[in-house]
């Protein structure tokens, strides 16, 4: 005997079966108590939420031996509706029955008695993919059929459905099934089979399922064809190619500690072993709206994911405002996955860009750490009576003003004497209204021209920027860089992806390019002509570059001669 699936094993068989969906079971019940049966009914939802399993269980009820509402299971309708050869319950699925020729020869027999049982039922599946001139066909039969005849339409989109189709039906809406129902379910299945499992792969298979029925039975179906009679979160991981709640933890700690490094490994090993990407950042949210829910509640009953020791763990590290970036940068990161030819780049940029953000917290700690090495380099001399009369630095006359008022935060820190103050400029950059334009032709030679190693270095101390906060001239500058991501970098350009477009406009207003270029020389140590992209801007320019190396049409890295002013 052939194997059958656990789905189809375990479909229910009555109504009290039936996992969710109460509120139309009840409806349906009652319409049989009272025999007020519609001639057409419209079951919407998602896949796997039971819409055809509850049109079968219908026609059960209508056609049981022993009475109009009873599903004995044990009469020749109701075991020839189980075993899916009743001749009065027609099951069509319209994604290959779509035409209307096949809708004509529906109608035709339509007229015929039953032969079995007291009602014809017509289950028509995935109803939404007929065409026009088929709905038109059945509109008029829809809307009078015979006496004893029922039609039953089950769609996932039921947008597409004609208006006139939709007025002439009951409409049902199935729900996605909530967590606790398909766990209970499983169970039941696992305990039925003999099969032993730990909580959490039973748990990921609910995840996995995303409130389908059927979707998390044919899971349990395939991890079993693996692992045998022992279920276990490990199998599950390694068959869907997933990373345990433990990993995802470890990710969200090391990128909050901005260890860039340590990141960098973890998401190129993922890569290499094809995790799913899209399910990663989707468990990433999930986590962070747990330590969200924590730090402004500090109760442990909401959290749905993770468990009380990794919330306390992750909320120690992660502010509200930070926790609120985080969860904006996944977002924005799932809405353009799908945009981009790989989504696996932009997965690392964020993430990237997630690591180099930095706490306010940690911004003053860092100002005060500058504020006190400033303050010790200045005023060293004071605790050091034998020196004192030789600084330069202490007036005699009022050795306290000076505790009082430092001229300048980053004298000792960063020496502005060898910053050069030309500007770097390229040669053929248009002017516009005060602006800088790049065109999309340069942009893309610049990123042509990249150099991996340079932009590594600048993402690896691009938090370095925050000391610069307070700076008297260049602080309102550095904000625009902090907030911003380094694309790419030549020896002489860095690009940068700015959020709003509002940032990427001041970064090249002309007016902004000597603070940006002084701000880079003090931390980095490199003369660069900094230029912005809105995040559209920056996938689209990204698209394209993937798009002509595919075709082999970039242009070639020796043909590109960027002159520049000010060299």
């Amino acid at each position: 005997m052939s194997y059958k699936a656990l789905y189809r094993t375990y479909r229910p068989a009555t109504f009290e079966e039936v996992s969710g969906q109460e509120h139309i079971v009840k409806t349906l019940k009652n319409a049989l108590e009272s025999k007020k049966i519609a001639h057409a009914y419209l079951f919407a939802g998602p896949r796997g939420t039971g819409k055809t399993t509850m049109a079968k269980l219908f026609a059960k009820a209508l056609n049981c031996d022993e009475g109009v509402g009873k599903q004995c299971n044990k009469c020749k309708n109701c075991l020839a509706i189980n075993e899916g050869n009743h001749p009065d319950v027609i099951e069509i699925d319209a994604a290959s029955n779509n035409g209307i020729e096949e809708v004509r020869d529906l109608i035709d027999k339509v007229k015929y008695s039953t032969i079995l049982g007291q009602y014809k039922v017509y289950i028509i599946d995935e109803v939404h993919m007929m065409t026009p001139g088929a709905f038109n066909a059945l509109l008029k039969t829809l809307e009078e059929p015979p006496a004893n005849v029922i039609f039953i339409l089950a769609t996932t989109e039921p947008h597409k459905i004609l208006p006139t189709i939709l007025s002439r039906c009951q409409r049902y809406d199935f729900a996605k099934l909530r967590d606790h129902e398909i766990r209970d379910r499983l169970r039941l299945v696992l305990e039925k089979e003999n099969i032993t499992y730990d909580e959490d792969a039973a748990n990921l298979i609910v995840s996995l399922s995303d409130g389908g029925m059927r979707d998390a039975l044919s899971i349990l179906d395939q991890v079993l064809a693996y692992s045998g009679n022992n279920l276990s979160s490990q199998d599950i991981l390694s068959i869907f190619s997933l990373e345990s709640k433990q990993e995802k933890v470890q990710l969200l700690k090391l990128t909050a500690k901005g260890e860039t490094g340590e990141v960098l490994k973890r998401i190129k090993r993922y890569i290499e072993k094809g995790t799913d990407i899209k399910r990663l950042t989707s468990d990433l949210l999930l986590i962070l709206k747990d330590v969200l829910i924590y730090k402004t509640t500090r109760s442990f009953e909401y959290l749905e994911t993770i468990d009380e020791s990794d919330a306390q763990d992750l909320s120690k590290l992660l502010e509200i405002t930070k926790c609120n970036a985080y969860i904006d940068k996944l977002m924005e990161a799932e809405k353009d996955y799908k945009n981009v030819p790989s989504i696996n780049p932009l997965f690392e940029i964020t993430i990237l860009k997630m690591t180099s953000m930095v706490d306010k917290s940690v911004q003053s700690k860092e100002r005060e750490i500058i504020r006190e090495k400033v303050a010790n380099t200045k005023f060293k001399e004071e605790a050091e009576p034998s020196h004192k009369e030789e600084s330069p630095l202490i007036e005699k006359e009022e050795p306290k003003k000076e505790r009082e008022i430092v001229p300048s935060l980053f004298d000792v820190v960063y020496d502005e004497s060898k910053v050069n103050s030309s500007l770097l400029v390229p040669k053929h950059v248009k002017i516009e209204d005060g602006f800088y334009v790049l065109n999309e032709e340069q942009i893309i030679e610049v990123m042509v021209m990249a150099k991996k190693d340079i932009k590594n270095q600048l993402l690896d101390n691009w938090e370095q920027l925050a000391t610069l906060n307070l700076h008297p001239e260049l602080g309102k500058k550095v904000s625009l860089l902090i907030d911003a991501h380094p694309l790419v970098a030549t020896k002489d350009i860095l690009l940068i992806e700015e959020d709003l477009q509002i940032k990427s406009d001041k970064v090249n207003q002309i007016a902004s390019q000597a603070e940006l270029q002084k701000i880079v020389q003090l931390v980095f140590k490199k003369r660069m002509f900094v230029f912005a992209l809105t995040r559209r801007e920056s996938v689209n320019l990204q698209q394209k570059f993937i798009n002509l190396k595919q075709v082999g049409k970039l242009p070639k890295l020796e043909s590109i001669n960027l002159e520049f002013e000010g060299r």
